[in-house]
């Protein structure tokens, strides 16, 4: 449905090495950047991307959910989002009240985004 997502960001530097960071281990990297308030373009598998660019207000909040291939990457993910400064939001676990095989994990990032890794895979 979206070719990319741009969210502005309170502190540009800490939000950019907190997403590479945490987002790392599901393989997302930088693809393209510019000046602070042109921002930051981060991909992954597929053709969408997050893009994150300094903000002159305070965003509110949004919930954002990356996609894992592996239960082992949503715990990754959730290892690395702490070691970069996030907030633990919910340990690595199944969510059954979304579906049987909802594996996931949040945790809130620096300007209070609901930050998620999900694996929807069946465990083997």
């Amino acid at each position: 449905m979206f070719d990319h997502v741009k969210i502005g960001v309170s502190d540009y530097a800490a939000s950019k090495a907190f997403f590479l960071k945490a987002l790392a281990p599901l393989g997302v990297a930088a693809c393209s950047e510019g000046e602070p308030s042109y921002g930051i373009e981060l991909c992954g598998r597929g053709d969408a991307s997050l893009c994150l660019y300094q903000a002159t207000q305070r965003p509110a909040p949004l919930h954002i959910a990356f996609v894992a291939d592996t239960r082992e990457q949503v715990e990754a993910f959730h290892r690395a989002a702490l070691a970069a400064g996030g907030k633990d939001n919910g340990a690595p676990g199944l969510r059954p009240h979304y579906h049987a095989d909802y594996y996931a994990a949040f945790v809130i990032g620096p300007d209070g985004h609901n930050i998620e890794a999900v694996c929807h895979r069946r465990e083997d």
